[in-house]
């Protein structure tokens, strides 16, 4: 098991960067995939970027060239940077591990983009 936990939303205006972060309570060495989904009112949670223990990415098309994703092993947290913003962005941002006990899910950080 882990429990996760993410910070770093806000609101922030169009155009504007953002940087959240998600630790884990034990070390994520062990931990192949770890990503980011966001949930918008009314809509479905998707998955915005997942990154694998070696490095390798994944990224949503409406989010691909705009943000990246990181994992700092010895620190076990897995950052987001979000730059160049949209209002389509709002939504509240979950951080994922995949373990083979099951999917392990933090509590939520908002993000609204807005003037």
């Amino acid at each position: 098991q882990v429990q996760l936990v993410e910070s770093g939303g806000g609101l922030v205006q169009p155009g504007g960067s953002l940087r959240l972060s998600c630790t884990a309570s034990r070390n994520i060495f062990s931990i192949n995939v770890m990503g980011w989904y966001r949930q918008a009112p009314g809509k479905q949670r998707e998955l915005v970027a997942s990154i694998t223990l070696r490095g390798g990415t994944n990224y949503a098309d409406s989010v691909q060239g705009r943000f990246a994703i990181a994992r700092d092993n010895p620190k076990n947290t897995v950052y987001l940077r979000m730059n160049s913003l949209k209002p389509e962005d709002t939504a509240v941002y979950y951080c994922n591990a995949d373990l083979i006990t099951g999917q392990y899910w933090g509590q939520g950080t908002q993000v609204t983009v807005s003037s």
